[in-house]
């Protein structure tokens, strides 16, 4: 499907009253084309939809508001290139470039791909592109040039920014494209302030500085006609030949934004620092976010406990997210990559709970732990554990229980059920009976790119299906017990993965661990334990097995345990379909 067709079936599938405003501005809107208003339109005389009351909701208005309210106050900072910036020039620079992106041939409905990791390119890039009416799609910086090549054909990119150590790689992936198409993107390198003499650069067309330097203040942005418009595509995966593409519109990337903002609790100029990759779910859509409370962005182009403190301290950061493994990570990092600082920083972690004992570190170092949950699909966060006063009350260990849970949705959202998948009945908020996570809401995507019959799929019974089981406490505040496709069926008896890795962190040798279906002749699957130890402990298999055997339930115990690294994502997570791998290979 071309983005001309995607756009087109989009637009229909908007709800009219989205729709209608491009026409009979300066009238009373005739009742055909209210149909979905049930009538209230043509029931109140005197009412007129215009410009003075419905403006298309898009993100890229956040930029403008930052720089009229606060021009002089510090947008961002980079360390790497003693870079600060104010939101004046965070403004000006992003019209400069999105004139560029013009000039090189950018229109509505283009697309624009990035190979960049959190480096200030990347953050005038989620303006600058829907600005020139484009769509940006965020490469995730891990992938292999094969990869890249599919995902760059897919999207029909006609831009790829690239950062400089990672030029070598989008070389190889444009030669292997060149072999399939001739149409290959113009390639703009970001030098991130060092010589680029040993980058070849026979294969690039302009450079990002130069290419900016060149565009001019004067730029109409192309604002979007629909708020149904795509502002980006995000790749769940590059790993398959049918990559499957998430759309974001402005409208759910707008909203998803302020929503982001509010349950991370950001009052107004908030110092964020960036250890989310942007190239996943667009940052959470907090480069938006950030910019409507007028805060500070701190970009990190690599992820280290040492960087996380370093920039803790000397910009007094105040907010930062990430998957559970950069906790570990900060937990276990050595003395020496600590620094103290005398004020409390709002945490945020996605994907997999976080073992309750690894919250409670946290917050003894001087971070404030919440835990969110949300997809690709659903622009980043959805849910999150809504803090009560009354919790406050309770032990350490009861509070770090609760933290772990997923919570309650965002105020973006219309809903989100935990249902049987067969009937689409809800489950009992009993906090013990299984069902599958289903969203519905503004904030959940537009569709995938090109793939109708997946979102179709996605879609059925009027429901984002998710993939995730959960329970839903009688508070109504939902748990994650695990991905569907990493629930194990032992004798009958469902396994929650996610239960029996709380335990394993509880082992006071063990720094990470995974848990996963191994297949067993007589009980179908058994767990498997994956487990990496702290550096000088020692523990063999049979010590965490009677470990675990001792703390919970004897059939929920690992069977087999292996000990080594975790493999991960570049967003953190851990690839369990490896780990799944490895422990059939380990049963043959």
């Amino acid at each position: 499907m071309s983005w001309t067709r995607f756009l087109r079936y989009f637009r229909r599938a908007a709800p009219t009253r989205d729709r209608i405003h491009h026409h009979h501005q300066s009238r009373k809107l005739s009742s055909d084309r209210c149909s979905d208003d049930n009538g209230a339109w043509e029931s109140m005389e005197g009412l007129l939809r215009c410009s003075a009351n419905s403006v298309p909701l898009s993100p890229i208005s956040f930029l403008d508001r930052a720089a009229k309210v606060c021009a002089d106050r510090t947008s961002l900072v980079y360390a790497s290139s003693n870079l600060n910036h104010h939101w004046a020039q965070t403004h000006q620079r992003c019209f400069k470039l999105a004139s560029s992106l013009a000039h090189l041939g950018i229109s509505r409905g283009d697309v624009v791909a990035t190979f960049l990791p959190n480096v200030p390119a990347m953050y005038e890039l989620h303006f600058a592109v829907p600005m020139a009416g484009g769509i940006l799609c965020t490469i995730n910086t891990r992938q292999s040039a094969p990869n890249v090549s599919v995902l760059l054909q897919h999207s029909q990119a006609k831009i790829i920014f690239v950062d400089y150590q990672l030029a070598d790689i989008a070389q190889d992936a444009l030669d292997l494209l060149g072999k399939r198409t001739r149409k290959l993107p113009i390639l703009v390198l970001v030098n991130d302030s060092v010589s680029s003499s040993a980058i070849d650069t026979t294969s690039i067309n302009y450079e990002y500085e130069s290419l900016l330097a060149a565009g001019h203040d004067g730029f109409d942005i192309v604002r979007p006609r629909s708020e149904w418009d795509p502002i980006s595509i995000n790749y769940t995966s590059g790993t398959t030949s049918r990559p499957k593409g998430v759309v974001y519109s402005h409208r759910s990337a707008y909203l998803n934004s302020l929503a982001t903002v509010l349950l991370f609790r950001m009052d107004l100029f908030p110092v964020y620092l960036w250890t989310v990759p942007m190239f996943h779910c667009n940052g959470w859509c907090l480069p938006w976010g950030v910019a409507a409370q007028c805060g500070i962005n701190v970009c990190l182009r690599k992820v280290t406990p040492k960087d996380i403190f370093d920039n803790v301290t000397q910009h007094k950061v105040t907010h930062m997210g990430g998957a559970p493994t950069v906790l570990n990570m900060i937990v276990n990092s050595p003395l020496t990559d600590r620094r103290p600082f005398d004020h409390k920083v709002v945490v945020m972690t996605g994907g997999a709970p976080p073992a309750p004992q690894i919250i409670s570190k946290m917050e003894d170092i001087g971070f404030n732990i919440s835990h969110l949950y949300g997809l690709t699909e659903t622009c980043g966060p959805a849910t999150y554990c809504a803090w009560r006063p009354e919790w406050d009350l309770m032990s350490p260990e009861e509070r770090s229980q609760l933290k772990a849970r997923q919570g309650v949705p965002h105020v973006g959202l219309e809903e989100i059920a935990i249902k049987d998948p067969a009937t689409m009945e809800n489950v009992p908020a009993d906090g013990k009976t299984i069902g599958e996570v289903m969203i519905r809401g503004n904030t959940v995507m537009s569709g995938y790119f090109g793939d109708l019959k997946a979102t179709e799929e996605a879609f059925k019974d009027g429901w984002f299906h998710s993939g995730d089981l959960a329970v839903k406490h009688a508070d109504g505040y939902i748990e994650i017990k695990d991905r569907l496709k990493d629930i194990i069926i032992s004798g009958g008896e469902n396994i929650s993965s996610v239960e029996v890795e709380t335990v394993l962190y509880n082992h006071p040798a063990v720094q990470e661990a995974a848990v996963v279906a191994q297949p067993d002749d007589h009980w179908g699957q058994t767990p498997c334990a994956f487990v990496m130890l702290k550096e000088g402990s020692n523990a063999d298999a049979q010590e965490i097995i009677n470990f675990c055997r001792d703390h919970m339930p004897h059939f929920m115990a690992p069977k087999t345990v292996i000990f080594q690294d975790i493999p991960k994502t570049s967003t953190g997570k851990i690839q369990k379909y490896v780990l799944r791998l490895i422990a059939l290979r380990n049963n043959d």
